[in-house]
């Protein structure tokens, strides 16, 4: 007994020791010689790999060193973060490759624009490999210091016959910001005597922690919609070389051991080809013999799915390429116990190295089969859009260009071509106004993703989705729009895609009249307001000089302004052009309708905003809503943390926005109240409208469902209770335009999308149901039916008085993933008109 207590001692040990003093020996192929004049990391960044996580600067100081000393490598710098870090690509291949690269490209690229056979004996594969989207999964960007110097530094006839016929494109990590936060937490919470207690402060990371980017936005979500810098660098690569294989390292519970895909069939998207999948796992048989020789367990095919598109792993799929997933178990600092004994740092690393190796020799030896499939999949996609040729969708917003603009933004961003209409025209009484709206051919290249970021899709061969299950970009968008329009309404190609222009239509010594309509029009607002102006908005519909203005016109005067009327009008007209929006000066106040010194006028004053962050906050919801603020209409919110709620002035703030609450104290809870009842107002988002009425801000009633679990096995009990959940799905809901959480929305119905089970019940009295979700809500997505009929006529907004203020409750995120652009005047409607709801 004491002899292996003594072993289990010496093992412990020797984890500890191997963690702190890993040598390159113990990650790279043995019976490997290497260049003398590449160097190492250690020499680089100062430490073996794995004894500390690498910070993005040391990462960036290394592959620039490499790139220097190596003839197989370019490097890019292709961007930057939000916080100005370089988002770094490598090129590399063998140095007559590099010499030739943009020769190669572009006969790579020609070959999925023939439907001509290509020959595929000499030309080389293209893979791409990205690192640690998340960056709280860190082994994958360690791991690139030992890819890179890898494929730099090995010697013989393996690796430069490999380099001959591959062109790698190593993205060391894809989440800079993020990679950076986590690794100073990790280094800095690091004991010199190692401790794998999962209670050490090490491995339990402070509120939002590394995972997401500067805006707290989970970026392997943002492929499809590319909202984020990150994800624009990464998507323009990925447009400009097709790559034929993109992988994808992540981490998962420390638990776990690790996946690489195919993930579970029956969660496929429908619109991948059947050979991508059968691919991607001859792919897996590569890293299952690879992870074999070093004896560590893996699965496969027993979770995660390749749905949504907008996932790195998935995004590929419906390109012409292969994505691949890879999860290992995370160590989450240094060294952890779990269920499969002491997990280092060090043996993460080590596995995603591995894998990264075993997918290249994988490209290598299917790469003829690899390029044929890419061939095959343009040219079957050229076929199949071919019987639509005389067809398109059109799509606009007949008030709202700005909103219009940003879906083409993101075609234009994949390589999707695009249309001005020749002229205005109407179809299924939706119009549709040249210089609002866009015509896209479906006979083109990437018909496939046309089709998957337009469709709208309700039956499915399986309930459980890893991620949402739906995405239609002009329902997100709330735009109008038609599929099948005939092709003879395109006008010219359009190459240089641009916001419309904003002005002041006419010098006014009257007044200015700014419709709401458009999307950056809380933006103009905002200045406005920000620089001392009285503004007001328009409780009713009016006609002036045959133009109709709608609720929520916003009225500026020009008397009694701190500017004069010169003044005023040079600002305006800056601050409009700014803003991309059109304002109307006008010389009378009598109109068809209310008078502009009409009572229905009523006067608006500057938000003064706190961001509840913070423990018991979502740092998603909370992230997204602090981007569309400061990027989106330059409204500066306070991020007010929700420890110090109780100590902090509140009544600075005339609105608290609350996103998603898990909990929050009593002391806390009593004072929000208190300041609501002296006249702020609460606007709270998905699980913080049970703690609303919970703690009694609102009273509200809900739909409850109840599904018995009949004849379900212990087996399947997981995925009965996970068919329960809106993973993400879109539903319409009917508009009470008159209301003025609605201003600016020129339909009778919004596309709404929601992840939760919260059915509130409408009010007793209609006209405060300001928005309601129709009989039969759903337009595409997955949804179980007691679900759907529980929420049938429910309400996603309750408005309610409280003393003095309101509570503005939102059952779902109205800013979701910064995609959602349709729903985002519903909050602007909260902050800017909240005296008047």
């Amino acid at each position: 007994m004491k002899k292996l207590l003594l072993l289990c001692f010496l093992l412990f040990a020797f984890a500890l020791t191997s963690q702190n003093n890993t040598e390159l020996s113990y990650y790279l192929p043995q019976n490997v010689t290497y260049n003398t004049n590449i160097p190492t990391p250690e020499s680089v960044i100062g430490h073996p790999v794995g004894k500390w996580h690498v910070t993005h600067d040391k990462l960036v100081q290394y592959m620039y060193a490499l790139a220097e000393a190596s003839d197989r490598i370019a490097i890019e710098n292709r961007g930057k973060t939000f916080e100005d870090r370089p988002l770094l690509l490598l090129t590399i291949t063998s140095p007559e490759n590099i010499k030739n690269i943009e020769t190669i490209r572009n006969n790579h690229i020609e070959a999925t624009n023939t439907d001509t056979a290509i020959n595929t004996k000499n030309r080389p594969i293209v893979v791409y490999q990205g690192y640690s989207i998340h960056g709280n999964e860190p082994s994958g960007s360690n791991a690139a210091l030992l890819v890179a110097y890898y494929l730099a530094a090995a010697q013989g006839n393996a690796i430069e016959n490999m380099l001959q016929n591959t062109v790698i494109l190593l993205d060391p990590a894809f989440n800079p910001d993020g990679l950076q936060r986590f690794a100073y937490w990790a280094n800095t919470n690091k004991n010199i005597n190692l401790n794998p207690d999962p209670n050490d402060r090490e491995y339990s990371e402070v509120w939002p922690g590394g995972r997401t980017n500067h805006y707290w936005f989970d970026m392997n979500r943002d492929w499809l919609p590319v909202q984020l810098p990150e994800s624009r660098a990464r998507i323009k690569t990925f447009h400009k070389w097709l790559p034929n294989i993109l992988t994808d390292h992540h981490e998962m519970g420390t638990n776990s051991t690790f996946f690489f895909q195919p993930g579970i069939p029956s969660r496929t998207h429908p619109l991948t080809p059947k050979l991508n999948q059968e691919l991607t796992a001859k792919i897996g048989n590569y890293h299952a013999k690879a992870l074999d020789k070093i004896g560590s367990l893996y699965f496969t095919e027993e979770s995660y799915d390749d749905f949504y598109y907008g996932k790195g792993s998935t995004f590929p799929d419906i390109n012409g390429s292969i994505g691949i997933l890879f999860e290992q178990a995370s160590s989450r600092g240094h060294i952890q116990e779990s269920d499969n004994g002491i997990l280092t740092f060090p043996f993460t690393i080590r596995n995603q190295f591995t894998t990264s190796l075993s997918t290249l020799k994988a490209a290598n030896n299917l790469r003829e089969e690899i390029l044929k499939y890419q061939h095959n999949f343009y040219k079957n996609a050229r076929k199949e859009s071919a019987k639509q040729h005389t067809k398109a969708i059109v799509f606009g917003d007949e008030k709202d260009a700005a909103k219009t603009f940003h879906l083409a933004e993101i075609l234009n961003r994949h390589k999707i071509i695009i249309h001005d209409i020749k002229d205005d025209f109407s179809i299924d009484g939706k119009n549709f106004k040249k210089g609002y709206s866009y015509i896209v051919p479906k006979h083109q290249k990437n018909s496939r993703l046309i089709n998957a970021m337009f469709e709208k899709r309700t039956t499915f061969q399986d309930s459980l989705f890893y991620d949402i299950s739906a995405w239609s970009f002009p329902l997100a968008f709330n735009l109008d729009y038609a599929e099948n329009v005939a092709t003879s309404n395109l006008g010219e190609q359009v190459n240089d895609l641009k916001l419309r222009e904003g002005g002041v239509s006419a010098k006014s010594d009257y007044a200015y009249l700014v419709e709401w309509h458009e999307y950056y029009s809380p933006k103009l607002l905002n200045t406005i307001l920000n620089k001392d102006l009285r503004a007001k908005v328009a409780l009713k519909q009016f006609s002036l000089n045959g133009v109709n203005y709608d609720y929520g016109t916003i009225m500026v005067p020009v008397q009694n302004q701190k500017l004069n009327a010169e003044d005023l009008y040079t600002f305006l007209h800056k601050a409009a052009k700014a803003s991309h929006v059109t304002i109307n000066g006008v010389n009378t106040g009598l109109t068809q309708g209310i008078d502009l010194g009409s009572r229905n006028f009523s006067r608006l004053e500057k938000p003064n905003i706190a961001l509840l962050v913070g423990d018991g906050i979502s740092s998603y919801d909370a992230g997204e809503i602090w981007h569309l603020l400061d990027t989106r209409y330059n409204i500066t919110a306070t991020k007010l943390d929700t420890k110090n709620i109780s100590r902090v002035d509140l009544s600075r703030y005339n609105t608290i926005i609350i996103p998603n609450l898990r909990s929050l104290g009593d002391t806390e809870t009593k004072r929000l109240k208190e300041w609501t009842k002296n006249g702020g107002t609460i606007i709270g988002y998905r699980n913080t409208v049970k703690w609303l009425e919970k703690q009694e801000f609102i009273k509200a009633k809900f739909n409850k469902t109840d599904v018995p679990a009949k004849n379900i096995s212990f087996e399947d009990a997981s995925n009965f209770r996970g068919a329960q959940r809106i993973g993400g799905a879109i539903f319409e809901a009917k508009l009470d335009r008159s209301h003025p959480i609605n201003f600016g929305y020129k339909n009778n119905m919004l596309a709404m999308f929601r992840n939760t089970t919260i059915f509130m019940k409408p009010d007793s009295l209609s006209y405060n149901n300001p928005i309601k979700y129709t009989k039969t809500p759903l337009l595409s997505g997955y949804i179980s039916k007691p679900n759907l009929e529980a929420l049938a006529e429910t309400v996603p907004v309750k408005i309610k008085n409280l003393g003095k203020g309101k509570v503005v409750a939102f059952t779902d995120n109205t800013n979701f993933r910064a995609f959602w652009y349709g729903t985002n005047k519903l909050l602007m409607n909260a902050i800017f008109f909240r005296d008047e709801l």
